[in-house]
């Protein structure tokens, strides 16, 4: 039979200096914390619906196993959407935990066959 079980990473996203000043409502060190499908505002801190909007694409892809030569494996620093402010996100691998798909969906796998690799 086969193992139901698939591991996703725990992130960090932290609120990091870039080579302007900030115009955001960002502070640095402000951050958050995704953890399954699950995100944790530290300190009860307001974060930027704007920057949150910008980072949400690419949070379930980093959480995810990858291919070192893929450039999401590698580039964890993304800007402000806001082209005016110096605001950058350091998204950084925290740990990592194991789920089981039926904890997460009550879809059955496709056959094999209906997959392309």
């Amino acid at each position: 039979m086969e193992d139901s079980s698939f591991v996703l990473y725990d992130l960090k996203v932290e609120v990091i200096e870039g080579d302007k000043p900030f115009v955001c409502s960002h502070q640095l060190g402000d951050a958050f914390e995704v953890r399954g499908e699950n995100l944790h505002f530290k300190n009860d801190r307001p974060f930027s619906l704007y920057a949150l909007a910008a980072l949400l694409p690419l949070l379930p892809a980093k959480q995810r196993p990858l291919n070192r030569l893929d450039w999401m494996a590698t580039d964890h620093i993304i800007a402000c959407p806001d082209p005016h402010c110096g605001a950058r996100f350091k998204i950084s691998r925290i740990g990592k935990q194991t789920f089981k798909r039926s904890e997460t969906t009550i879809v059955p796998l496709p056959d094999k066959n209906d997959w392309i690799e």
